[in-house]
């Protein structure tokens, strides 16, 4: 029998969560509810490992399957399984999970066995949302992840919390409900079926496939953000704790991403043609513009998560792209952002635990105090600028590649943010770690712990890993790749249809 890999990697951290949850009754529990966090999350990362080790690259099929009934009056199943565009963002879900909770070992003192809790079970249910081919299961997992997230912002949050956090709700909530809409429309015109795998060959019009893409874009939009519809991300950043910000920038974000690869695009390949214009658009303007507002940010939070929705704009760029180059280097970069940002946010966390400030004009100097600090936020800001050897080049050069094959403008704009993307990530070092110290504050930092160091050399290792040797990273998903752009070639779309 084979073991049921998936599910485990689904209810494993659920019932962890649940477990640490009963535990930590009170403050006497709270050293047995870290280790007891700390461990459940490790065993997680490590029961992922087998999706990488055990992965047939030389196949675009759906691996590690499951199927079993669950609602049987509305044809609704269980089933699971995952390709080359699955696996890179479990492994990446399953490690950040452990740094969020080493990052949380000491900064949390309230209510800390629901802190755990929280991430332990949107782990989970974050990696289902990665492997669901059911439509409702899909759409279950995709509401229920904003049920933990809305308890971290809203219990362990900043002053506006309750603000950011139902900003958050609203903006997800209604754009999901507009792709509840759409999967129902492919529900009845698909005899009765939910499987995602059966409306990449459903026959659907040019008009009705519109439709489609556009529910489908009102979720993905909201959630990857898009411009117009990225005003919650700042706010929702600047309220969330620490551990709370890593996971929404590194994981949540991807969701959107991953939503247009996994539904829209392979469902809808006529309207991913014929709207293509559209999303190059609302994609270059994320790029320029909301990498020209992250350069007048004073709040460090705000600067990087402005910089995400820069960032997070040549992922749709190189997927709307159509060729090879695009399409994997818009997933590359989404998991080096993965890295990057959470990496970024963990280093604003350091200097918020110190001196509860995240203002830039707080800080200056503080290389003098805190060195290893000061080289680790260093080489993340590097990275988030593209510099060649860590993992925010490959990405970005190979969309801006794939942008070039379809038209130069695209490359040249796409590449605009290289420019803007060194300017206001070097311009807030040069801000806060380089200089004169300035204040008693700063002068009298401690440098990292063993355990900051630890959370910050992981992440460091995992950018310069995928930023000199790519491969590992590239080989999961070519050959997903390969069948996704065969499919959006090969028009579903009748003639009469045109």
């Amino acid at each position: 029998m084979e073991i049921p890999l998936l599910s485990i990697l689904i209810w494993f951290p659920i019932v962890s969560g649940i477990i640490v949850l009963g535990a930590g009754r009170g403050p006497r529990q709270d050293p047995l509810v870290r280790r007891l966090a700390l461990g459940f999350s490790v065993a997680v990362f490590l029961l992922s490992i087998p999706l990488y080790t055990g992965f047939d690259r030389s196949s675009a099929a759906m691996q590690f399957t499951e199927f079993h009934a669950w609602i049987p009056a509305f044809n609704i199943n269980y089933a699971l399984g995952v390709d080359g565009f699955s696996v890179p963002l479990i492994l990446l879900t399953t490690l950040l999970t452990v740094i969020v909770v080493v990052a949380g070992w000491q900064v949390i003192q309230d209510k800390v066995g629901q802190y755990m809790a929280a991430f332990l079970i949107m782990e989970g249910i974050m990696i289902g949302v990665f492997s669901a081919l059911d439509a409702m299961l899909f759409y279950v997992l995709w509401e229920a992840m904003l049920i933990p997230m809305f308890l971290i912002i809203g219990l362990w949050g900043g002053p506006n919390r309750i603000y950011a956090t139902i900003k958050f709700f609203l903006y997800t909530l209604l754009g999901s409900l507009l792709m509840l809409v759409a999967l129902l429309y492919l529900y009845s015109q698909s005899d009765g079926s939910f499987s995602i795998l059966d409306y990449h060959s459903l026959p659907i019009g040019l008009g009705a496939q519109i439709f489609v893409f556009l529910a489908f874009l009102a979720a993905f939009a909201v959630k990857v953000p898009m411009f117009p519809v990225h005003t919650w991300l700042p706010d929702a950043h600047v309220e969330a704790p620490t551990g709370g910000s890593v996971i929404l920038a590194a994981i949540m974000l991807k969701m959107g991403g991953y939503g247009f690869i996994r539904l829209s695009m392979p469902i809808a390949p006529d309207a991913s043609h014929e709207l293509a214009w559209l999303m190059i658009m609302l994609s270059l303007i994320a790029i320029v513009y909301i990498a020209l507002v992250a350069l007048v940010q004073s709040d460090m939070k705000k600067l990087i998560a402005y910089s995400s929705i820069s960032h997070m704009g040549f992922v749709t760029l190189g997927f709307f792209m159509f060729n090879g180059q695009g399409l994997e280097g818009g997933m590359v970069q989404m998991i080096s952002h993965g890295f990057i940002s959470g990496a970024l946010f963990l280093c604003v966390g350091v200097l918020y635990d110190r001196l509860h400030s995240r203002e830039i004009a707080s800080y200056q100097g503080i290389a003098t105090p805190m060195p290893m600090f000061a080289a680790f936020m260093v080489l993340f800001a590097m990275a988030n600028s593209g510099l060649p050897g860590t993992s925010g080049f490959v990405g970005e050069f190979l969309v801006i590649l794939g942008s070039f094959k379809v038209n130069a403008w695209f490359a040249i704009l796409a590449a605009l943010t290289l420019i803007f993307g060194a300017a206001y990530t070097l311009w807030m070092v040069k801000r806060v770690v380089y200089g004169k110290v300035l204040n008693d504050g700063v002068a009298g930092l401690d440098d990292l712990s063993g355990r900051e160091f630890l959370m910050l050399a992981i992440l460091a290792g995992m950018v310069l890993l995928f930023g000199i040797w790519p491969n590992p990273m590239l080989e999961l998903m070519h050959a997903s790749s390969d069948h996704l752009l065969a499919h959006l070639e090969f028009s579903k779309c009748p003639d009469v249809c045109r």
